[in-house]
C-alpha cells in the first residue's frame, strides 16, 4: 500500500458529514490512539478502568503459565486506558470537511478555515479564543496535516483541533475530553484469556501488492490495500486470512468470526475485529494471538468509518479470544 505525498492514511477512515462524497482510495492502517492513561481526577473517570469478567480473567486453567494471563491482563488494561484517555477515540465529537464549508466555517468550531495549497490557514479574532502552539492567535496561521491529538497545534480551551488530509481533501477533527461518550464508558468487556488461541502461523506475501474494494461503516466501498496471507490452522484445519501492512512491515488484518454481531448473551463480539501480530521474521513465521484482537475504533464512536472485513476474512468458527464490546453506563 502507499500513500500519497499529501496523506497519511489510517486504519479508520474519518467520517465525513451525512449526504456528503467521501475519499476514495486505498485504506492502510496507523495508530489510532496517541493519548495518555485517563486518571481519576478527571472528566469522566472513575478511577482504574474497570475490566468486565475480571474475575474470570485471573482464573487460570491448568498448564498455563501466569505470566502469560498476567501479561494478557496488562495489554487489556493498558488498552482500556487508550480508549478512555482524554484525547482517545471516544473524545472525537466531530470530523468537518472543508469542502462541506465553503464560506469556511466549521460548524462548532471556531475561526475561519480554508485551504491555500499544500496548507490549511486558520483565520481567528481574540473573540475566537483559539490558540496555536500554546499562544493565542489572532490573524491567521498556517498549518500542515497532523498525526493525532497529541501533535495538534491548534486548540479551543481543552479541545484539540486536529487538521487531517484524506485524497487531497482537508479536514479538521475535533478531540474533547468532556465528550459525552468518554463520560459513559465503562470498561471493554473481552473474552477470557485461553493459551490455546496463541496461533502459529505463515505469512505469505504477494508478489505484488494489491487494492480490493470492500464496504465501510458508513456503507460507502473505499480500497483496502493487501500485501499477503497469513495461514494457520486451528483443529486440525487450515485457515487463510489476508493482510495489510502497517508501513513499517507489521501486519493487520481486518476480521470477522462466527461470533460476530451476536448479542453477549448468544456468546457475540462487534461485528468485526483488528488484529495487530506484528512483523513475520524472515521465513514468514509468527505467532497469531487471537487474545490481542481488537475493537475497531468505529466501535467506540461513529467518527471512524472502518473498512469491513474484506471477502475470505470471516472465520467459520467461533473466534472466543480478544475484546467483544465496549461497555457504557446506564
Amino acid at each position: 500500500m502507499t500513500d500519497t505525498a499529501a496523506q497519511r492514511s489510517t486504519a479508520a477512515t474519518p467520517a465525513r458529514p451525512a449526504g456528503t462524497a467521501a475519499p476514495n482510495g486505498a485504506v492502510r492502517p496507523g495508530t489510532i490512539l496517541h493519548s495518555t492513561a485517563r486518571t481519576g481526577s478527571e472528566p469522566g473517570a472513575g478511577g482504574e478502568p474497570e475490566i468486565p469478567g475480571s474475575d474470570a480473567a485471573r482464573r487460570q486453567p491448568p498448564g498455563e503459565t501466569s505470566s502469560e494471563r498476567a501479561d494478557w491482563r496488562a495489554w487489556l488494561r493498558e488498552r482500556t486506558e487508550a480508549v478512555a484517555a482524554p484525547y482517545g477515540p471516544l473524545s472525537v465529537t466531530g470530523t468537518h470537511w472543508l469542502a462541506d464549508a465553503p464560506d469556511g466555517r466549521l460548524p462548532g468550531v471556531p475561526g475561519r478555515w480554508t485551504e491555500d495549497g499544500e496548507e490549511l490557514v486558520v483565520s481567528a479574532t481574540a473573540e475566537d479564543l483559539l490558540a496555536v502552539d500554546g499562544q493565542p492567535l489572532e490573524g491567521e496561521a498556517r498549518l500542515g496535516p497532523e498525526h493525532g491529538p497529541l501533535d495538534a497545534r491548534v486548540t479551543s480551551g481543552d479541545r484539540h483541533l486536529v487538521v487531517l488530509r484524506r485524497e487531497g481533501l482537508w479536514a479538521v477533527r475535533v478531540f474533547d475530553p468532556d465528550a459525552a461518550a468518554r463520560r459513559a464508558f465503562a470498561g471493554i468487556d473481552a473474552f477470557d484469556y485461553a493459551e490455546r488461541w496463541a496461533v502459529p502461523a505463515v505469512f505469505r506475501p504477494f508478489p505484488e501488492g494489491r487494492t480490493i474494494q470492500v464496504a465501510n461503516a458508513d456503507g460507502a466501498r473505499r480500497g483496502l490495500g493487501l500485501t499477503g496471507e497469513v495461514v494457520f490452522t486451528v483443529e486440525g484445519v487450515e485457515h487463510t486470512l489476508v493482510a495489510g501492512d502497517e508501513g513499517d512491515g507489521s501486519l493487520w488484518i481486518v476480521l470477522a468470526d462466527a461470533t460476530s454481531g451476536r448479542a453477549r448473551a448468544e456468546g457475540g463480539s462487534y461485528r468485526f475485529r483488528f488484529l495487530r501480530p506484528g512483523a513475520p521474521g524472515v521465513d514468514g513465521r509468527l505467532t497469531l494471538d487471537f487474545n490481542r484482537t481488537l475493537l475497531p475504533p468505529c466501535a467506540f464512536t461513529d467518527h471512524f468509518l472502518c473498512p469491513f472485513p474484506p471477502p475470505g476474512n470471516t472465520l467459520p468458527f467461533p473466534l472466543t479470544a480478544g475484546e467483544r464490546n465496549p461497555v457504557a453506563t446506564g
